[in-house]
């Protein structure tokens, strides 16, 4: 079964249809999805869906994005949560510098980036990390924590070369892949995609956004999924049953699922 380790459903984009859409994944072939934090109100909507469906598991954490609205109090609602039985990671956090320009934003943002990651070496959980427009500070950061005591982790959405990549790889992190990889455009991730090693990729949609083609532009899901296997198994020259196979497995072992 199909296993998507980055997806939003307590997004409002799903409030029509939420519940009729989640019931409908096993049939469609997705057998166990980890819905992302992402804001700070975001935190007690992913414990309800996990606590909810018994294939929703969460990760917990505070978006870029939302550093600013942070305090000691956030940090501390963030470790307790993680304590959780269905929480199997702290994320999504990391750097988001294409919104937030200023010096003084970046070091908030970097701020709390340690701060959570402080949080997933204390609680002995894998980290999911949003990088944009932030590719040296966010991998000087992972390489920081990754020099002892850390437990593994996905670089969510990657977007940058195979020479940045290959050195989360070299440090045994995991890279996400989702829809931007069915895109005409996308020759460098797919040569990413290419180079890594199949045991070190994980399938992820961020859903409700980057729909893969043919949905591109449209509300995305994990039920479009299929469409970046395909992709996949043809850039690795592999069957896209084996594209599930290994990285349902990947997702497990790092999440401890």
């Amino acid at each position: 079964m199909i296993f998507d380790t980055h997806a939003h459903y307590d997004d409002d984009a799903f409030d029509a249809d939420r519940e009729e859409l989640l019931n409908s994944m096993e049939a469609g072939g997705v057998g166990t999805i980890v819905n992302v934090c992402a804001s700070v109100d975001g935190l007690d909507k992913t414990i309800g869906l996990m606590e909810k469906y018994p294939f929703i598991y969460g990760a917990i954490g505070v978006h870029p994005d939302d550093a600013d609205k942070m305090t000691e109090e956030t940090l501390d609602r963030v470790r307790m949560l993680s304590r959780h039985d269905k929480a199997v990671a702290i994320g999504e956090i990391g750097l988001d510098y294409y919104w937030h320009k200023e010096k003084e934003e970046h070091l908030v943002q970097q701020e709390m980036f340690r701060a959570q990651m402080d949080i997933a070496r204390e609680e002995k959980l894998p980290f999911m990390i949003h990088s944009r427009e932030a590719a040296e500070d966010t991998l000087n950061i992972v390489r920081e924590y990754m020099k002892g005591g850390m437990y593994g982790g996905i670089i969510h959405c990657f977007s940058y070369s195979r020479e940045i990549a290959r050195e989360y790889l070299n440090m045994g992190l995991y890279l996400g892949i989702g829809g931007v990889v069915t895109f005409m455009n996308a020759r460098k991730l797919k040569e990413v995609v290419e180079y890594a090693p199949m045991e070190q990729i994980v399938l992820e949609t961020d859903s409700p956004y980057l729909a893969p083609v043919p949905y591109r532009g449209k509300r995305n899901s994990s039920l479009n999924l299929p469409h970046v296997v395909n992709t996949i198994a043809q850039l690795k020259g592999i069957t896209p049953e084996e594209v599930i196979d290994i990285t349902e497995k990947n997702a497990r072992k790092l999440l401890n699922i």
